[in-house]
């Protein structure tokens, strides 16, 4: 769960550090220093909520460099692989197309500009989500509808975290 506070005592600004509530379900092996820098929690599970909206996703957002190296060079070995869970029916059905913010403009050094997977070397993070109603959150049916859409996204963390180095989890 991510702190919503912050120590406001000596600062100007009052506002909240956060407005909305949040948690990541990450890598079993990802370890205690998750959230510090250059820190590594391979893929996961995320869920955030708010008066405004409420949302879930998954994938990795912004890894680390080498982590990030390792999963454009897997990608960049066998795109179809990729590609194959990331266009299966139920997976664009429930979310659509990769999250493109901080897509770089071109591909990054090291990878041919015309290699077929050119357009997925140039992610920087790999997320994928879709909203919530306000009465899908306040529903009592709001763990399945978590269940299935993590279920969805499953074979796409699960290759993330592959890719990233980390052991497979078959209990998620």
């Amino acid at each position: 769960m991510f702190r919503i506070y912050r120590d406001v005592r000596f600062s100007k600004d009052k506002t909240p550090y956060k407005t909305h509530a949040a948690a990541w379900f990450y890598h079993r092996d990802g370890g205690s220093t998750v959230g510090q820098e250059a820190a590594h929690g391979g893929a996961g599970f995320y869920f955030h909520f708010s008066p405004e909206e409420t949302h879930i996703g998954g994938g990795i957002w912004m890894p680390p460099r080498p982590v990030l190296n390792r999963i454009r060079g897997l990608i960049a070995e066998n795109p179809e692989g990729f590609e194959d869970i990331i266009n299966a029916p139920a997976f664009k059905r429930k979310f659509g197309e990769l999250e493109n913010e901080s897509m770089l403009s071109r591909v990054p050094r090291g990878f041919d500009p015309n290699h077929p997977a050119a357009r997925w070397l140039r992610f920087q993070s790999f997320t994928v989500g879709h909203p919530l109603t306000n009465e899908q959150l306040m529903s009592p049916t709001l763990p399945e509808i978590l269940a299935q859409s993590y279920e969805t996204m499953t074979p796409f963390v699960r290759w993330l975290n592959s890719a990233s180095g980390l052991k497979p989890s078959s209990l998620r």
